[in-house]
């Protein structure tokens, strides 16, 4: 029991950690913040990582009423994700930036915080999917896990975009955009096995 319930917050941290990528966001949120001083970015940072959080958990909570109210199967929810998270880790790996590009149309609106920071940067379709997937089948502790991981890592995220200046210094703008390769293997995969997992519950297969 407790060495499935570690497995499955593994899983979850991995999935939360590779979608939302903390640091590889950090120059679109740097990108974001010019002219604005530290306790505007601080604000901002708070509002977008706790709207993020609230979008997310909502999902999370009503997933379920979700499915039935849309008459949406759990093989064919996790087939349809799963190839909308490969295509996100896919765009990843291509370095595609249109995320980065609608951004800078952005930067000088008040609402920033909430779009496109909080929604899609962090709380993108994305994201939200693979906290559905989590959630779909999960017992009411295994939905407590993932609200508890979730928070942990838009916390990490908070605290990436407050330090953001410093961490491009140590760590330079190369280190992170292979961490973000990285991460869009790693979601790449995700979604791989989410696909074939809910083309295994479809047809009932044992493989």
């Amino acid at each position: 029991m407790i060495e499935a319930l570690l497995t499955f917050s593994l899983t979850v941290f991995t999935g939360f950690f590779a979608i939302m990528n903390p640091i590889a966001n950090i120059p679109i949120f740097i990108g974001m913040m010019e002219g604005r001083d530290k306790k505007a970015q601080r604000v901002i940072a708070k509002t977008a990582t706790l709207t993020a959080f609230f979008i997310v958990v909502f999902f999370v909570m009503l997933g379920k009423y979700i499915f039935q109210i849309f008459d949406i199967t759990i093989p064919s929810f996790k087939l349809a994700g799963g190839i909308l998270i490969f295509f996100v880790g896919f765009n990843m790996l291509q370095s595609k930036k249109k995320e980065q590009k609608n951004v800078g149309e952005h930067a000088t609106d008040d609402g920033i915080a909430i779009s496109p920071l909080a929604i899609p940067i962090l709380a993108g379709p994305g994201t939200i999917v693979t906290a559905m997937n989590y959630a779909a089948d999960a017992s009411y502790l295994q939905i407590g896990i993932i609200i508890v991981i979730f928070a942990l890592i838009t916390y990490m995220t908070f605290v990436a975009f407050i330090w953001s200046d410093m961490i491009v210094k140590k760590m330079g703008n190369s280190l992170i955009k292979v961490i973000g390769k990285i991460m869009g293997l790693i979601l790449a995969i995700i979604g791989t096995g989410m696909a074939v997992e809910g083309i295994k519950l479809a047809f009932n297969l044992k493989i």
